[in-house]
């Protein structure tokens, strides 16, 4: 008799490697080095440059990244499709994109992004060792972490040489970058990049949230359901304390 362990809940990362022209990619890397400018970083000490707290966070409505972007929005259909959305049934809207730029030592502390529902990162370079840094995606509640803090470490119980521990006991997943991979996951998931170890190249990728309401509901239509917010555009302002006319 043989005991067999059965995967449950798996966190479902997309993954579709887009084949860039190297020519288009080349000019992406410049555009977003120009963008960067003169900075080396963001405030916190060893961060990698991030354009979302830099005034960079919209750049689908950039000329530049108009084409990438519109792919990275079909993709996120295909996505939806493959969790099992039915077609019709919500809407999508990209609500942020920003570049992120790592020099040699600098990383991304762990994080997760609570203003949107499905994340994306395009890799504008990379070549899937990891050297650069690496997207760790972390499980917020290790589903087989029988005892609190066992997956820390530290003279533990769990043999980290063993297949079983990466596949059961694993604290969290590293992607390496690879130039036009392109991934998906959700917004909720906490994830982080690791320090970029080549001293010799920076590391770029495109980042992306996007969320999703329900469709925009015509007049004498069903009213949207209770678990998604109405189409942003049936949506009114509310007029704060200050505005004109209060």
């Amino acid at each position: 008799m043989t005991m067999e362990l059965q995967a449950l809940f798996p966190l479902a990362l997309g993954r579709v490697f887009l084949r860039l022209d190297p020519w288009d990619l080349a000019l992406l890397m410049q555009e977003v080095l120009a963008l960067r400018g003169d900075a080396g970083g963001n405030p916190e000490p060893g961060c990698a440059w991030t354009g979302d707290i830099n005034g960079i966070w919209q750049l689908h409505s950039l000329v530049t990244f108009a084409a990438i972007s519109a792919e990275v929005q079909r993709q996120a259909w295909i996505y939806l499709e493959q969790l099992g959305f039915q077609p019709g049934t919500v809407a999508l809207h990209m609500q942020r994109s920003w570049p992120v730029v790592s020099e040699a030592g600098q990383v991304v502390g762990r994080h997760h992004h609570p203003n949107a529902h499905l994340s994306a990162v395009l890799y504008l370079n990379g070549d899937g060792s990891g050297r650069s840094g690496c997207l760790r995606l972390f499980s917020r509640h290790p589903s087989n972490e029988l005892v609190p803090g066992l997956l820390v470490g530290h003279g533990g119980p769990i043999d980290p040489a063993a297949s079983a521990a990466q596949r059961w006991n694993a604290p969290w997943l590293d992607v390496a970058p690879q130039a036009g991979l392109l991934v998906f996951f959700p917004a909720s998931t906490d994830h982080a990049v690791t320090a970029n170890e080549d001293e010799d190249d920076l590391r770029l990728s495109l980042a992306f949230d996007l969320a999703l309401t329900a469709p925009w509901v015509g007049e004498g239509d069903p009213a949207p359901p209770e678990y998604l917010a109405p189409h942003p555009a049936q949506w009114s302002a509310v007029a704060g304390p200050g505005d004109p006319g209060q």
